[in-house]
């Protein structure tokens, strides 16, 4: 039986998701991969195009598609809209769905809900809890016993070493690192936090904070 799976959005994030997900159907379906429907989601589109070789078409289209059985992939960096693009698929019946790559590794007693963006070479270490459609770009890492919110972003490279608790709609910019806390006290990134590119976290951060820098220290405005 066919389904339709979509990436929405069609910019830079879902261009670079498109093919891990096309990689994923091809090893779930395998000889019956081409009776399933990909197709982008965009929204600024008034008639059907083509993206990268895939049919990219806005949301009303998606919709009216048959079969109904249907999953999307949010590939939009912005947490609070990929937030409320998440309501309206879940308002709409429509399945949230989790992508990951080959070279995706996760390790034992790891909960992920729905929605996940696992990039290639991301890896999720033992005893690991993350909310809804996260994001995990290139090469980041999350360790042990680590508690992620939901619409958490992860830039590329981003290291989240164990005993950490990341509350709802943080960022963490490419290349941080952020010190590992300890079983009876976990180091926070607050909710809404911003963690620029390159920081090194070594202590909690309030929720809405933006840091920079090494150590980690509050951006200045």
């Amino acid at each position: 039986m066919s389904k339709v799976f979509a990436v929405y959005g069609a910019s830079g994030c879902g261009r670079s998701l498109m093919p891990v997900a096309v990689e994923q159907l091809q090893r779930l379906y395998g000889d019956d991969y081409n009776a399933q429907q990909l197709v982008f989601i965009d929204d600024a589109l008034a008639i059907d195009t083509k993206v990268n070789g895939h049919v990219a078409m806005n949301y009303q289209r998606f919709i009216d598609l048959q079969p109904v059985n249907k999953s999307v992939l949010i590939a939009i960096a912005n947490s609070s809209i990929r937030q409320k693009i998440a309501d309206k698929l879940v308002q709409d019946g429509i399945s949230l769905w989790t992508v990951k790559g080959t070279t995706t590794l996760i390790m034992d007693e790891v909960s992920i809900d729905a929605g996940a963006a696992l990039s290639p070479f991301v890896t999720i270490a033992a005893n690991v809890t993350i909310g809804r459609c996260f994001h995990a770009n290139l090469y980041s890492y999350v360790e042990h016993d680590c508690i992620i919110g939901d619409y958490v972003t992860f830039a590329p490279r981003v290291s989240c070493n164990g005993n950490i608790h990341i509350h709802d709609h943080a960022y963490i910019g490419t290349g941080a690192v952020i010190k590992q806390g300890t079983p009876d006290k976990p180091l926070i990134i607050g909710k809404g936090a911003v963690v620029g590119m390159g920081a090194v976290v070594t202590k909690d951060v309030p929720a809405g904070a933006v840091v920079v820098g090494n150590p980690a220290r509050p951006l200045n405005k």
